[in-house]
């Protein structure tokens, strides 16, 4: 099965085409263009060098959330978009659990942290062991002060940080955690190969969905409507 793999949860944008678990070519940019600009051209390119017409496609993957609300919103409508074109089924992704496919070459525990703005961070822990991943808790959004008491349940385990969270939550947790380090920074961003192998496992149990089903996943209300209900006096 071959699989169009997509990010733009946050300031890098990328696309991956994959034949299952193989990684036949992806595009990666880190600018500050955004991805309604570079996304749709990058897939072209990408499909025109790795040879493989669009049409050729059986699959559309994309991570879902959490992340940047606008570039999320933008790779789950091209998702949709280049699924419904083709009655293609869609694979939603979990921007952290992809992060921790970046690291399939180490045991470690994976702590994926992205920049979620207001003194939190989004969040999700994985045991990554032998090449196989295991998810320890929920995706959620929560302040450092937390995520550090509960990465004290792992002292003695190597923790890597990775995403656009990392270096800030280093920075706060290496005094207080000598087993955090940085992940290398050639694996520290997610990237569309990693929803595709993320998106493979999904496929092969069954874990699909149609594009009409395919939503963000936030987490949280966003910035201007948290705003509208603190000042309507809504509390949900």
């Amino acid at each position: 099965m071959k699989i169009l793999a997509i990010d733009t949860s946050a300031k890098a944008a990328s696309a991956c085409i994959a034949q299952e678990d193989k990684i036949i070519g992806e595009f990666f940019i880190n600018t500050s263009l955004t991805h309604s600009q570079t996304l749709m051209p990058m897939i072209e390119q990408l499909s025109i060098n790795a040879q493989v017409p669009l049409g050729e496609i059986e699959a559309i993957a994309v991570n879902a959330g959490p992340g940047s609300f606008t570039g999320v919103r933008i790779g789950v409508a091209a998702a949709k978009g280049l699924a419904f074109a083709d009655n293609l089924p869609c694979v939603s992704v979990s921007t952290l659990e992809s992060m921790a496919y970046n690291a399939l070459g180490a045991d470690c525990i994976v702590c994926a942290v992205m920049d979620a703005r207001c003194s939190q961070v989004y969040n999700a822990l994985f045991r990554v062991k032998d090449g196989k991943i295991e998810r320890l808790c929920d995706d959620r959004a929560l302040v450092l002060s937390d995520l550090e008491q509960e990465l004290k349940a792992f002292y003695g385990e190597k923790i890597m940080l990775i995403g656009d969270g990392a270096e800030i939550s280093f920075e706060y947790l290496k005094n207080s955690l000598p087993d955090v380090i940085l992940a290398p920074s050639n694996i520290q961003i997610q990237k569309a190969s990693s929803t595709a192998l993320a998106a493979f496992k999904r496929i092969s149990e069954g874990d699909v969905l149609t594009d009409e089903k395919l939503m963000p996943a936030y987490l949280r209300l966003p910035q201007a409507q948290r705003e509208l209900n603190k000042r309507m006096g809504v509390t949900k």
